[in-house]
């Protein structure tokens, strides 16, 4: 039963119990209404018969600043085509003129998303992968940090750490994303190898010597690198890698995850942005196609994704790292 059809049933009894007591005024005392408003009921009761008591029907308002239906319909597309963004990165870029300049809050594209069923990141992916989304649990709101890494320039200190992306079908091992990223242009570089069991040195010092020729291709050093107490950092590879890089090693406290915080954030970001979309759109996940995937989102991430953080202000990596002739803080 509709609440329609119970208000339909309630102004019937009106009208039955008057019938009943024989008093229209005791009728509407013990039904809680006016006797006024009987009477107007009566008088549409017997020209226009029963069914004029049931509610009319009405349209849902238009308000004049609701959102327009084909703005929605861009916010859905953009979502389902990036099921990892949030609201607050899915306004960002619609705000992009590639994207039509769409000027909406976070709140907004929470709302329109919410209208739509697809308010969390699990129903956009499940919706992207042909399933229903299990119901997400309730996520504490993360706590501000109260401490800041203070860096001058670019290449000043680059912070690594290791990710566990898990077992492949066809594949041999475990597949490891290695990450490493610029602390103050927020450039990111990262790789997929496969390892039987833990991460390796080799890939390790592969990737420190990647990272300091792109920074030397700039014009910047490598001057330090800040990882954790991980063997494929404290094995003898790695620190002589370094050693003939002349750069400083710099281990975090143990159980202190948040001093590498930079880098542990990045890998969130491509865990939500790369890694959970493309789990969601392939059956089967293959080695060859995460490489490629990973390759294509870094090169989103670094030149043409926008950032807010302290440094970047609203530019991306690329436009930060620069050049160093032309480099300057304020840039």
């Amino acid at each position: 039963m509709t609440n329609d059809d119970a208000l339909y049933g309630f102004r019937l009894r009106v009208f039955s119990l008057a019938r009943e007591l024989g008093s229209v005024r005791a009728a509407c005392r013990a039904m809680g209404i006016h006797h006024s408003t009987y009477y107007r009921w009566r008088h549409q009761l017997l020209r226009f018969g029963p069914e004029i008591l049931r509610p009319r029907e009405r349209r849902v308002p238009r308000m004049a600043n609701a959102t327009s239906p084909l703005i929605e319909q861009r916010v859905v597309a953009f979502a389902l085509g990036h099921p990892g963004f949030g609201p607050a990165r899915i306004a960002a870029e619609l705000r992009r003129e590639k994207w039509g300049g769409i000027v909406l809050s976070p709140n907004g594209v929470w709302k329109v998303l919410r209208r739509h069923g697809l308010s969390t990141r699990a129903k956009r992916l499940g919706l992207v992968a042909g399933y229903a989304a299990p119901p997400e649990l309730q996520r504490q709101p993360e706590p501000q940090p109260q401490r800041h890494l203070h860096v001058e320039h670019p290449g000043q200190m680059v912070q690594m750490d290791c990710f566990s992306i898990g077992r492949l079908t066809g594949s041999k091992g475990v597949a490891w994303q290695y990450t490493a990223i610029d602390v103050a242009s927020a450039y990111c570089w990262a790789e997929v190898h496969l390892t039987p069991r833990n991460p390796s040195a080799r890939f390790t010092s592969e990737l420190a010597r990647r990272v300091a020729a792109d920074l030397a291709a700039r014009g910047w050093r490598l001057e330090s690198v800040m990882s954790d107490n991980a063997s494929e950092f404290r094995s003898e590879q790695f620190e002589a890698a370094l050693r003939r890089l002349e750069a400083r090693h710099i281990f975090i406290r143990a159980g202190r995850p948040q001093t590498n915080g930079v880098v542990e954030r990045v890998q969130l970001t491509i865990l939500e942005e790369c890694w959970k979309p493309a789990f969601a759109r392939f059956l089967i996940p293959k080695y060859t196609g995460l490489r490629l995937d990973l390759e294509r989102y870094l090169r989103y991430y670094n030149t043409d994704r926008v950032h807010t953080g302290r440094w970047t202000k609203g530019r991306t990596p690329e436009e930060v790292l620069g050049k160093a002739k032309m480099w300057s803080r304020q840039r």
